[in-house]
């Protein structure tokens, strides 16, 4: 498929700000890597959490196990094209799909409509027009499943916002965490941008808004945290940055 990189990318930048506070999970299928690495950076930019899959197969793979909230689906990719994907994610359930072909014609766009498509996007595409595409529709499903979008999948945790649980998956085990609620806020926050660092100052304005002043209040919590994760044997989180704050995850 020959779209060039010049033709993807724009002039306008999209907006860095969070999408709706959705933090969902994204699926690219794509098999170029170029344009692929593109839309990843682009959405992650907007808060959304991006997984990539090369080929029909991989994608398939990856719904069933990663369960994403969206998935942004090539036509024209190896192994099994993207009506094939279309197909067998309908028959799953109802996860968005939004298709991406390179062939502006009437006849792909009713196709991807009568397999169930949410959206499609024609290429060489705008990426911000990718995103913003990609905020509609999420923001329609998000809605209309409820409770659904209330939870954070972000491994090993799952985390339910509305009923204040959190669980660890340890070993194909899911373990549930006794978490105090500011415990809980700490995991949560860290959670929505886990490779990010939080500065104290951060964590103290978004997890402990009842007037705990002091910062070094926040190590004291993250200490009590950490300690419950190492009991369900989830080692090394959150990671302490010298001089800085706190993220989730180490450095890949």
């Amino acid at each position: 498929m020959n779209v060039s990189l010049g033709a993807l990318m724009s002039t306008h930048h999209p907006s860095p700000s969070v999408s709706s506070g959705l933090h969902a999970l994204v699926l690219i299928a794509e098999d170029e890597p170029e344009i692929a690495e593109i839309l990843q950076a682009y959405l992650k930019r907007a808060g959304l959490r991006t997984i990539h899959a090369e080929d029909g197969r991989k994608a398939l793979d990856m719904h069933l196990s990663m369960k994403p909230d969206l998935v942004l689906l090539d036509v024209k990719m190896p192994k099994l094209d993207g009506w094939q994907v279309l197909s067998e994610v309908r028959h799953r359930g109802e996860t968005p799909v939004i298709m991406l072909t390179a062939m502006d014609q009437d006849i792909d766009k009713l196709m991807g409509l009568r397999f169930g498509a949410d959206d499609y996007v024609v290429k060489p595409f705008n990426p911000a027009e990718v995103v913003a595409r990609a905020q509609a529709v999420l923001r329609r499903t998000m809605a209309h499943a409820g409770h659904q979008s209330q939870v954070l999948r972000v491994p090993p945790f799952e985390i339910d916002l509305e009923q204040h649980e959190a669980f660890a998956e340890v070993g194909g085990d899911s373990r549930s965490l006794a978490l105090t609620l500011t415990e809980f806020r700490l995991l949560a926050h860290l959670a929505r941008a886990p490779k990010k660092v939080f500065t104290r100052a951060e964590l103290l304005a978004a997890c402990l808004p009842e007037g705990e002043a002091l910062e070094r209040t926040v190590d004291s919590h993250i200490s009590k945290l950490r300690k419950k994760l190492e009991d369900v044997d989830v080692k090394g989180m959150p990671v302490g940055i010298r001089g800085v704050g706190y993220r989730l995850w180490g450095a890949e």
